[in-house]
């Protein structure tokens, strides 16, 4: 068994002074997390693999191709492989769960 702790994972990423920490990596799936801070732009690019967020804290707006749609505490969002997707309007500090299926690379 693996187990985490998100308050551990966050100071872990913190630390690392990055937005994103891959803190699971397995044969089908990866995991992570993401972190945007109020009125910050997120820089993501579409990825080869399939995603799925789960939003731990915070408030937001995810635009998944040409759909848009308000996030927040317990939001879960699937995006395809390939689409385009950004956070935006980020109003409270973005903590959120990405799970890649397959890993990222």
């Amino acid at each position: 068994m693996k187990a985490f702790r998100l308050d551990e994972l966050e100071a872990e990423r913190a630390a690392n002074e990055g937005a994103y920490l891959q803190f699971l990596r397995e044969r089908n799936m990866s995991v992570g997390l993401y972190a945007l801070d109020a009125g910050e732009t997120d820089p993501q690019q579409p990825h080869r693999q399939d995603e799925v967020y789960m939003i731990v804290s915070g408030r937001a707006s995810i635009t998944v191709g040409m759909e848009t749609t308000s996030v927040a505490r317990g939001s879960v969002v699937y995006v395809p492989a390939g689409v385009p997707h950004k956070f935006h309007h980020i109003t409270e500090d973005l903590r959120v769960l990405v799970v890649f299926s397959p890993p990222e690379r």
